[in-house]
């Protein structure tokens, strides 16, 4: 290539006296735009994490599975709210495909205790094994797969809560049981109560606990049976659940997560006074739907983070975890028989998942514009969309023994481990290396 040389005044070169006031000018426009250019055109971060608007979702026609998640909204959505920048080029984490991991699964039900037996689908005898041979696989970019030494190097001296269900604990379980490749956790739970449990890792001085919680708020048993003989509940909306909100602010971490508990049979009191349920099934009780509860349940749950004095950490959203029930609800033989992942255009997050993963979103937003008045942070743990196409990964009927003298309906909606779910700890490790510092200038956007 050849260069071209660029005409100037050499320096000590004379100037014609004529030219000298035109060159000061143009020389002091040039020592101000060199000024103010910076001030408008600051340099990008390497990398730049962004929450964006929920309600701006892209939308195609898909087919979608049957089940008992209908709705009168017929809109569908990609979920994409939490994306990251490198340079010019955007990546959404949240947003891909299922791929082959041959290498998978990176532990079993014999190499690691904490799986519970409704979950441990290879000891009851499933089958096929080709549905822990996948990986979720962005879009635009590559997902790390969990590195168990980095999360406890990371991790080390912290504390991390699930606050939530049996899902948010089966979620609690896999992150145990990823980890055990290097260590494993000694039990240090202040109580014998199965429900909540504390696990202490030694080497690295890392508190993991998860709290029951499946409604997040107050909640009592108002009977074994109820109108549907699932039980029947009192839900105190505006009240906190202080079994969890007391217990918090130690942690570093926080995650927060409910969803299937609030299709039960509830009745919701407010103030102290009753105002509604649902499917309670009582003709003088206005039945407000589980709409009502669950908006209600967030927005306490989250308030009661923002009113905790003394708590310092950061608060996870893990959006919610759709159920694959076909041919049938749950108690009308439904099931869960599919043995490979659907792709992203043949299911679409639409009707009651999408209004359900909607309203946790808007309840999520709204506390984080208040944390941050008080310097509280917040992150979207945004599962749902890779978890809706693995309708492959539930135990269905390989959670318990064949032979075991009970009643039980096929589990489509907790996830066998190894499974689908640990992918959700690869996407908290990756959240978690932009707070350790590991990608340098890296921000994040409520």
């Amino acid at each position: 290539m050849k260069l071209h040389a660029i005409d100037h005044h050499p320096i000590g070169m004379k100037t014609p006296l004529q030219y000298t006031p035109m060159i000061v000018a143009l020389l002091t426009l040039g020592i101000v735009l060199l000024t103010i250019i910076p001030l408008y055109c600051p340099q990008l971060p390497p990398l730049e994490w962004k929450i964006f608007d929920p309600s701006i979702f892209s939308s195609s026609s898909s087919s979608s599975l049957s089940s008992s998640s209908s709705s009168s909204s017929s809109s569908s959505a990609n979920v994409s709210d939490l994306k990251y920048e490198k340079s010019d080029e955007m990546c959404d984490i949240f947003t891909g495909e299922w791929v082959p991991d041959p290498n998978a699964p990176y532990y079993t039900n014999e190499t690691c205790w904490a799986i519970h037996d409704h979950q441990n689908c290879m000891k009851y005898g499933r089958p096929d094994t080709e549905f822990l041979k996948w990986r979720w696989k962005p879009n635009d970019c590559e997902l790390p797969l969990f590195d168990p030494t980095q999360f406890l190097e990371l991790l080390r001296g912290k504390s991390l809560a699930f606050v939530g269900d049996s899902v948010g604990r089966n979620q609690m379980q896999s992150l145990i049981c990823l980890l055990s490749r290097v260590e494993y956790p000694i039990d240090i739970s202040p109580t014998s109560d199965d429900m909540s449990r504390r696990w202490f890792y030694f080497s690295y001085n890392l508190t993991i606990a998860n709290f029951w919680a499946p409604f997040l708020v107050r909640s009592k048993d108002a009977g074994a049976n109820g109108p549907t003989y699932t039980g029947l509940f009192n839900l105190y909306l505006d009240e906190f659940d202080e079994d969890w909100t007391t217990q918090i602010t130690e942690f570093d971490y926080v995650i927060i997560s409910a969803g299937h508990w609030f299709f039960r049979p509830t009745m919701f009191y407010e103030d102290g006074h009753l105002v509604g349920c649902h499917y309670c099934l009582n003709k003088n009780i206005t039945d407000l739907t589980f709409r009502y509860s669950y908006r209600r349940a967030f927005r306490t749950a989250f308030h009661a983070i923002n009113s905790l004095e003394n708590f310092k950490g950061i608060t996870f959203l893990r959006t919610f975890s759709p159920s694959h029930f076909e041919n049938g609800e749950w108690d009308k033989g439904g099931d869960c028989v599919r043995t490979r992942p659907l792709k992203s255009n043949e299911m679409m997050l639409e009707g009651l998942n999408l209004e359900i993963y909607r309203t946790q979103v808007e309840e999520f937003q709204a506390a984080a514009k208040e944390g941050r008045k008080r310097g509280l942070e917040f992150r979207l743990l945004n599962t749902t969309q890779a978890t809706l196409l693995r309708p492959d990964g539930h135990p269905s009927h390989h959670g318990h023994s064949p032979h075991a003298n009970v009643t039980m309906h096929n589990d489509c909606l907790h996830w066998c481990l190894p499974g689908p779910i640990d992918a959700w700890n690869d996407f908290l490790l990756q959240i978690l290396k932009m707070e350790g510092g590991e990608l340098s200038n890296d921000k994040f956007y409520k």
